[in-house]
């Protein structure tokens, strides 16, 4: 089964213990100031994601990337030093994920649930609301919970997609990482700095790192296809004959 849909936005709270996904607009990014306004000492800090802000420079930080922002994604700095704010994922799987109903989480749980393998619609994306010791486990994590997915999160890795005169490069972050922070240090242009999640780079799909039932909707899926394209065909043979047969009795009709 395959999802109609190209382009989705969502928004999610790791914050929250509600099992509820909004759907919002897609917004659109415009050029900003802030990468004009950074210095020297923000480009070595962004190389060295380990370089943390002391308060006063997330203030600061803070101050600068709120104005900067067309969408109203801000950040907000707490008493404890602790901020919080928005990330855009953008989806870019290649593989069908394994979905749980939502009326089935119960089921699922208790291993009695039925899955269903869907193929993701590339492009779609989803904001989620985190804080700034979020780690980016924790974030795909998250992700694949308010998505449903069943599949394990070992399976997926979180990138982060940066253009630099021109030329567009793709970085795996570690699992310990902030994408918060690197957010910030960033700023709100999404061309400075966007985030993918992918499955992880290895070459040929490795079939045995799925489970029996995953396997199992991946037969039911290509099944289904081949069904499909089966039909597909035969209505367009069927047609020609019929064509071939309305020619053949225009000609042999006597005149």
């Amino acid at each position: 089964m395959t999802w109609s849909s190209t382009m989705s936005s969502g928004y999610s709270s790791l914050e929250e213990d509600s099992e509820e996904f909004y759907f919002t607009a897609k917004t659109s990014f415009k050029r900003s100031p802030w990468k004009a306004s950074r210095g020297q000492h923000e480009v070595e800090k962004e190389r060295d994601p380990l370089s943390y802000l002391s308060k006063e420079e997330t203030k600061e930080k803070i101050q600068l990337y709120n104005a900067a922002v067309t969408d109203k994604l801000k950040m907000t700095l707490n008493s404890n030093g602790i901020y919080t704010g928005f990330i855009k994922v953008q989806m870019e799987l290649r593989r069908p994920i394994t979905v749980r109903a939502r009326a089935n989480v119960q089921s699922h749980a208790n291993g009695n649930g039925n899955n269903t393998a869907f193929y993701m619609p590339k492009g779609s994306i989803n904001i989620l609301h985190i804080s700034s010791t979020n780690t980016v486990r924790e974030v795909i994590e998250a992700l694949l919970k308010k998505f449903l997915v069943a599949d394990n999160p070992a399976k997926f890795a979180l990138y982060k997609r940066c253009q630099k005169e021109d030329q567009v490069y793709m970085c795996r972050l570690s699992d310990r990482e902030h994408p918060l922070y690197l957010r910030l240090v960033a700023g709100p242009n999404l061309e400075t700095l966007s985030f993918v999640l992918r499955e992880h780079e290895t070459g040929d799909v490795m079939w045995e790192a799925f489970t029996v039932p995953e396997l199992q909707n991946f037969l039911r899926i290509l099944d289904k296809e081949e069904e499909e394209q089966l039909q597909s065909l035969k209505r367009r043979y069927s047609s020609y004959k019929e064509k071939l047969e309305e020619a053949l009795s225009g000609v042999h009709k006597p005149g």
